[in-house]
């Protein structure tokens, strides 16, 4: 699929400027290979077209879900809207393309005659090269912070065992979408694949899912501060934006720094508010509830124990891989498959180990 994983929040376009944005499925079942076409000039190509209006030439261009969805009265309303309020490329500032899950994303960033701040242009490439995502949008930048170089006081370990991929993660936009959050700065989003895919057969219930029902552990020693554990898990693909964290445990580490650990699977969390943990002691299931379209953990460092306030802080985490090669301490990055170097302590399979989940969960 491609998802655009964040806790919540959208970022407002700045001053009513359209905006289009399209993320609908896509295989993420079919292994990646080399496409079979030149994702930075289809790109090109399409970009041109649009804003020229010759919107006849993109029929056929979309695959069978944006087929369905884009209204070419809509669409054509959308193209007048952006040519009035860009006018012209005046200066192209950056283009790339990167892959995603089996996505080609084409972006690139441009100045306008008519806009004041830097525009973003994307276009998301099936395998087939026909367009599953497409937006325009003044360009998103990573948000202030104070604490760049900052060193994680908190003994931090993975909070599960076994390998898990990073979706989104690092400290730049192009690969960790969470950056524009303040308090989201340096979250993560991680999940299982196998086979280059995150799940088994069509993907259609959570159980296809190789990261739902995954213990996830402490990742470090603290105090549990928040639990919310009654939250439905989605459809896959749907996701829950009113509940945005989803069944979730906050942990204050009792130095300044509280770890976030959400879309809990309903019914599975084993620990209450004021419980005191260590690392790897076991808290509940990966689930694909709140802000989410399939399981996977989010895990983010912060400030505060409130939800949406207060900065957002580096976690280095001691002792994993990080494909296959040894880290002592580190922050994971996308595209990386992690995996904890040291076992989780006995009391992970005893008598903390999650509980089953309760009627009504999925």
């Amino acid at each position: 699929m491609f998802k655009q994983w964040h806790l919540g929040r959208r970022v407002a376009a700045a001053g009513g400027w359209a905006v289009v944005a399209v993320a609908v499925a896509a295989s993420a079942q079919t292994p990646p290979t080399a496409p079979a076409f030149d994702a930075m000039a289809r790109g090109r190509l399409l970009t041109r077209v649009f804003m020229a209006g010759a919107l006849d030439s993109l029929d056929g261009a979309w695959n069978a879900q944006m087929g369905a969805m884009m209204n070419r009265r809509q669409l054509e309303i959308f193209q007048a809207q952006v040519q009035e309020q860009l006018g012209a490329l005046t200066m192209l500032l950056d283009e790339r393309v990167i892959p995603r899950d089996t996505l080609q994303v084409y972006t690139r960033l441009g100045s306008y005659a008519n806009a004041p701040m830097t525009i973003e242009t994307q276009w998301a490439f099936d395998p087939r090269g026909k367009v599953a995502g497409f937006y325009i949008r003044p360009a998103m930048t990573a948000a202030p912070t104070q604490y760049l170089e900052y060193q994680t006081k908190t003994a931090l370990r993975l909070p599960f065992s076994g390998a898990w991929w990073v979706f989104w993660g690092g400290r730049v936009l192009a690969e960790n979408i969470h950056v524009t959050a303040p308090d989201q700065r340096f979250a993560s989003d991680l999940l299982i694949r196998k086979d280059n895919s995150s799940h088994r057969g069509e993907g259609k219930t959570n159980e296809d899912y190789y990261a739902f029902g995954q213990l996830l552990v402490a990742p470090g020693a603290g105090t549990v501060a928040a639990v919310m554990d009654t939250v439905t898990d989605n459809v896959p693909g749907v996701m829950n934006r009113n509940q945005p964290l989803g069944n979730h445990v906050i942990l204050d580490h009792g130095n300044g720094e509280f770890s976030f650990l959400c879309h809990f699977k309903q019914g599975t969390i084993t620990v209450k508010r004021g419980q005191k943990v260590q690392a790897g002691d076991p808290l509940g299931q990966c689930g694909n509830s709140g802000n989410s379209s399939e399981a996977h953990l989010h895990y983010h460092m912060q400030t505060t124990a409130v939800p949406f306030r207060g900065a957002g802080l580096p976690a280095q985490f001691r002792r994993y891989q990080a494909n296959g090669e040894t880290v002592e301490r580190g922050e994971p990055a996308q595209g990386q498959q992690v995996e904890a170097l040291d076992p989780l302590p006995p009391a992970s399979g005893g008598r903390n180990a999650p509980k089953p989940a309760r009627k009504g969960g999925r």
